[in-house]
């Protein structure tokens, strides 16, 4: 394995059409034993007050919860902002990092995702060969941008990847 991709972010390649298109996915941990991580960019119906009240206060009553991803969506991912980065139990990126449901001391805003999105051993990195995703370098205002992530991403890349970020959802209606 080549260095840990951990606070990157994975931007789903136009040619990709599974449950990833058009995702934007924070990598969260990355190392030889696979990768976990969140998609940031699609939100469910239920809101944060519905699914998980006790979280309202630092997410949003009327925030939705987001789909991280395919893996046990039964069970919650929180993302946060901290006031000091050191507080959060698994830092990612810049101020970015993994909350502790029980303990939210110190955040001073969140994202609640319901499953994750995770990868065996050396999966994302033949994924990567096969040109399925584009990586960038993931900010932490990442997953409170209200824009489509996955065509901010793109135009951050600039070039020929700006053009594919006004791709339409349905090319066919282009």
């Amino acid at each position: 394995m080549a260095e840990s991709l951990r606070g990157k972010l994975l931007i789903a390649a136009p040619s990709l059409f599974d449950f990833f298109r058009r995702t934007a996915v924070l990598i969260v941990e990355h190392g030889e034993e696979g990768a976990f991580g969140v998609v940031l960019n699609r939100a469910a119906e239920t809101t944060v007050r519905e699914a998980i009240p006790t979280l309202s206060e630092i997410a949003g009553e009327e925030e939705p919860v987001r789909i991280g991803g395919p893996v046990a969506t039964e069970s919650v991912v929180v993302l946060g902002s901290f006031e000091d980065p050191a507080a959060s139990p698994k830092p990612v990126v810049g101020d970015l990092g993994v909350v502790d449901p029980s303990d939210t001391a110190g955040v001073t805003r969140a994202r609640v995702y319901a499953g994750h999105s995770g990868w065996s051993p050396g999966q994302l990195e033949s994924e990567m060969e096969r040109e399925a995703w584009l990586l960038e370098d993931a900010a932490p205002e990442d997953p409170f941008l209200a824009e489509d992530l996955w065509a901010v991403a793109l135009q951050r890349r600039g070039g020929e990847y700006a053009l594919l970020a006004t791709m339409p959802d349905d090319p066919s209606l282009n």
